[in-house]
């Protein structure tokens, strides 16, 4: 009776930490959005002033930050350099900039400081998905997470995006934000609250 018990405990935990790899959200596939409109034009929408705000959810689901950020695309061809400017409701500020490289199939190519090796994406209908390893900064602990990033392109031109960051396979923090078109002669500044 004992023995059964503990082997239905070890099934369920095991089914916890391995269906959601085959099932959840890390399992999606770009192929299943390439019939989905509108269409996501990386150059198009990822262009010029944008402005982003979102909520990072810790380990146990509870907000643990909210952020507003102003971005910047410009596109060469296929290369595109995406400047982030992020003013966090602490009052921390971080930049980034990544270099963004979109082949012909849809794959697309990411490089940062922060990232561990490059990252590797692909634009399919209305998605965009992007695997990644990104540093966090030494104040935050220096750690290592495995990345999988996906941005939504909603009928209005809104981007919904939605990261998930693991280390060891469990999930340490999720992201959620919208990127829309920002004018630029109207965008005000990003300052502390």
């Amino acid at each position: 009776m004992l023995s059964a018990l503990i082997a239905l405990i070890v099934l369920a935990l095991v089914a916890l930490l391995i269906l959601p790899r085959y099932l959840g959200f890390r399992a999606q596939s770009p192929a299943q959005y390439a019939t989905l409109g509108p269409k996501f034009d990386a150059r198009r929408h990822l262009n010029g002033p944008i402005l982003c705000e979102g909520v990072i959810f810790g380990p146990l689901g509870r907000v643990t930050s909210r952020f507003v950020a102003q971005m910047h695309g410009t596109w060469h061809e296929n290369q595109c350099r995406l400047t982030e400017r992020f003013l966090y409701d602490s009052g921390v500020e971080q930049n980034r900039a990544w270099d963004l490289t979109l082949g012909a199939d849809g794959v697309l190519n990411a490089a940062a400081d922060d990232l561990v090796g490059a990252g590797l994406g692909r634009v399919e209908g209305n998605a965009v998905q992007m695997r990644y390893k990104i540093r966090l900064p030494a104040a935050s602990g220096g750690h290592v997470l495995n990345v999988v990033d996906w941005m939504y392109l909603m009928p209005n031109g809104t981007i919904m995006n939605r990261s998930q960051f693991r280390k060891f396979g469990i999930k340490m923090a999720e992201l959620v934000a919208t990127m829309r078109p920002a004018d630029p002669m109207v965008a005000a500044p990003v300052t502390a609250p």
